[in-house]
């Protein structure tokens, strides 16, 4: 499954820079210059992880970093060239993961990424296949299986069924579902998550009224009950 990284930042050569290091390895790359853009983007995307600068045109990676809180666990790396020691505090005590002091080497940049990328989702960013009962749902090419039949689901029930793969055994509640899947901002209902949950039980499951795998956590959300 290819990981998807928002950058932030109005210096936009050295985006351009990182953005092509990213897709060399095969990471998904946006780019925002912004606040206002960052926040446009995040209210219909998600993403694996935040590269963000501190001094934006607009606002402060602060600010932003304390509104995406309050929505979201997504990974955040602080990329700046602030480098003091209150800088770097006020940015971990915010919720970000990480500080990267600008100047930074590619490698270097690379390296933190990669290593918060493990520490968050378990695996790093190669493909991964995941079975579990008759079902088998490749990451990276969006292949689904059942009973070795091929199974149609819309991008968003592939993304879903994605993140409850990558959470397994895990009780997650719907806020955290939406913004994982739909994006941090997005204005989705909880009923529209219910409505996804539903269709991917009608093609997995055998029995959709009594799901094995796909299940319902009362007053939290929904957890993936899988061997994986």
């Amino acid at each position: 499954m290819k990981r998807e990284i928002l950058i932030i930042d109005d210096d936009t050569d050295l985006a351009m820079i990182m953005t092509d290091m990213l897709e060399d390895r095969g990471y998904g790359v946006t780019h925002a210059e912004n606040s206002e853009q960052a926040f446009a983007l995040l209210e219909n995307n998600s993403y694996h992880l935040i590269l963000l600068d501190i001094n934006l045109p607009d606002s402060t990676g602060f600010e932003l970093c304390r509104e995406l809180r309050r929505v979201s666990t997504v990974p955040v790396i602080f990329a700046s060239a602030r480098t003091s020691e209150t800088d770097r505090i006020t940015g971990l005590d915010l919720g970000g993961d990480d500080y990267l002091p600008k100047p930074f080497s590619m490698n270097e940049m690379l390296a933190h990424i990669n290593a918060l990328i493990r520490r968050t989702y378990g695996f790093g960013d190669e493909d991964k296949t995941v079975c579990f009962g008759d079902i088998s749902v490749d990451l990276g090419s969006r292949n689904v299986t059942k009973g070795g039949r091929k199974v149609d689901l819309s991008m968003r029930e592939f993304d879903l069924l994605a993140y409850l793969c990558e959470h397994p055994n895990t009780a997650l509640s719907k806020e955290k579902l939406l913004s994982g899947v739909w994006g941090a901002f997005s204005a989705v209902e909880p009923t529209t998550l219910a409505v996804h949950i539903r269709w991917l039980r009608e093609k997995l499951e055998d029995d959709p009224a009594a799901p094995e795998f796909i299940k319902t956590v009362y007053k939290v959300g929904y957890i993936l009950e899988a061997d994986i």
